[in-house]
C-alpha cells in the first residue's frame, strides 16, 4: 500500500503548477532539496515518474496528468476535514487558479474577483490571462481550476456556464470618413482596412462572422491584445471590432469613435469553464457562488 503524504501531494501539485522544483519550494516555504526529495520519494512509491524533465523544466507526463486532479482533490478534502474538525467550516482558505481570456482579465477582473477576494481573504488567487483557446486548454490540462472566456467553447470534458453578456463595437478614429456619416450601410465598409485579434481569440471569431456580412476589406494587422489594437486604430492604421468595455476611456477622451452598425450582431456571452472531473471543494464552490 502506498503511503503518500499530504506534503508529497502539496509538492507534486506545486511543481505541476509552477513547472519547477525551485518555484514550488518557494511557494511552499520549503528548501529546494526538501521539495526534490518529496517528489523523488513519491515517484519511488508509485514506481513511475510523474514529470518529463527537459532543460531544467518539469512538465507533467501522461501519468502525472491523470493523477493531478486526484491529488488536488485529496489536498482540498484534507483541508476541509481540518476546517470541520476545528469547528470553522465557513472559513474558506486555500488557493484557486483562474484563467481569464483577454477581455475579462484586462477589463473585468474586478467584477470577476472583487467580491470573492473581499469575502474570502484567506484564499490565494492565481490569475492567468490568455486568449480563449489557451484558457480552455489550460482548464482541460488542469492548469486552471476554472476559466472565464469570451467565446463559446464546446468540449465533452468541459462544462460551460453563462456568466454575463458582452458585446463588440466597430470603432475608428474620430476623423475617419466613416465616423462622419450619420447613417452607415454595409456597402460603406467596402475596401476598409481592418485590425484584428489573433486566431484562437473569441473576439477574432466574432469579428470574422461580422466581416463576412460586409463587403470585402483588407486585414492590415493582427495583434494579440485589445489594448494594442486600440492604439493601432488611434494611430490611424485601420478600423476594428473591439469589446465595448475596452474602449470606453478612449471614446470619452475623444480618441476613438464608435461606428453605429445595427445591421451587425456583435453580442456574445462570457462563459465560465469547469473541468467535469475537477473536484469542486469549498474554495471552488465559494468562487462560483460569488459569480
Amino acid at each position: 500500500m502506498h503511503a503518500i503524504s499530504p506534503r508529497q501531494l502539496d509538492v507534486f501539485v506545486a511543481i505541476a503548477t509552477t513547472g519547477s522544483v525551485r518555484a514550488a519550494s518557494e511557494r511552499l516555504f520549503l528548501s529546494q532539496p526538501a521539495a526534490s526529495m518529496a517528489l523523488a520519494e513519491m515517484e519511488r512509491q508509485l514506481g513511475a515518474p510523474l514529470f518529463a524533465r527537459e532543460r531544467g523544466r518539469l512538465s507533467l507526463n501522461d501519468r502525472g496528468r491523470e493523477l493531478l486532479p486526484l491529488a488536488r482533490e485529496l489536498i482540498e478534502r484534507h483541508a476541509e476535514f481540518a476546517r470541520r474538525a476545528q469547528g470553522t467550516p465557513t472559513e474558506v482558505a486555500g488557493e484557486i487558479g483562474i484563467g481569464a481570456s483577454n477581455t475579462v482579465g484586462n477589463y473585468l477582473v474586478g467584477e470577476l474577483l472583487g467580491d470573492f477576494a473581499a469575502a474570502h481573504p484567506g484564499v490565494s488567487l492565481r490569475l492567468g490571462v490568455a486568449n480563449t483557446a489557451r484558457i480552455a486548454q489550460g482548464v482541460l490540462d488542469h492548469d486552471y481550476d476554472v476559466g472565464c472566456v469570451e467565446g463559446p467553447v464546446t468540449h465533452p470534458s468541459l462544462e460551460a456556464r453563462p456568466w454575463r453578456d458582452d458585446r463588440l463595437v466597430v470603432c475608428a478614429r474620430p476623423d475617419h470618413p466613416l465616423a462622419a456619416k450619420k447613417r452607415l450601410r454595409r456597402e460603406d465598409f467596402a475596401g476598409e482596412r481592418w485590425v484584428l485579434r489573433e486566431r484562437g481569440s473569441a473576439t477574432r471569431a466574432l469579428s470574422e462572422r461580422a466581416l463576412a456580412e460586409l463587403p470585402e476589406g483588407t486585414t492590415v494587422l493582427e495583434l494579440d491584445q485589445s489594448e494594442a489594437i486600440k492604439q493601432a486604430v488611434i494611430a490611424g492604421l485601420g478600423i476594428a471590432c473591439l469589446p465595448e468595455v475596452a474602449i470606453g476611456d478612449a471614446v470619452q477622451a475623444g480618441r476613438l469613435a464608435v461606428l453605429p452598425t445595427p445591421f451587425l450582431d456583435l453580442r456574445r456571452s462570457l462563459t465560465v469553464l469547469l473541468h467535469r472531473q475537477r473536484y469542486r471543494g469549498a474554495v471552488l464552490e465559494a468562487f462560483l457562488a460569488s459569480l
